[in-house]
């Protein structure tokens, strides 16, 4: 005896590709959304890497402004209330060109800005991005 193979039509629909959201804008949206000390340094944060290091591409991550390169996170900003701390947080993840020798920072608490920080701010956002 054969066995007679049935075949079956699929019944899903296929849905056409969502339009990507512009990240930029949704950056900006949220850092506007923050309470007023967390949106200055949001803000500054923003002007700085996208002046230093205009390859990455800002988007959200976990809720944050995070600024990417090839898809990867290379910095983020974390608001202070966002996890209810006194300061707020500037970081750098794995994709992050800062390697030196065996032991360096990854995250900077801040709690202002001033000519020093930015200076120091914009040379490590120009190393992570390189």
């Amino acid at each position: 005896m054969t066995e007679k193979k049935t075949t079956r039509k699929s019944t899903k629909t296929i849905s056409p590709p969502a339009k990507k959201a512009d990240s930029g804008a949704e950056v900006l949206a949220n850092i506007a959304a923050m309470p007023a000390s967390d949106r200055v340094l949001g803000e500054r944060l923003h002007a700085i890497i996208q002046a230093n290091a205009p390859a990455l591409a800002p988007r959200l991550w976990y809720g944050m402004p995070a600024y990417a390169r090839d898809g990867k996170i290379v910095c983020f900003f974390q608001s202070a209330r966002k996890f209810k701390t006194r300061y707020a947080t500037f970081g750098f993840m794995h994709a992050a060109n800062l390697d030196e020798g065996v032991m360096w920072p990854t995250a900077f608490a801040l709690t202002a800005l001033n000519a020093a920080e930015e200076i120091r701010i914009a040379a490590l956002v120009k190393k992570a991005a390189s």
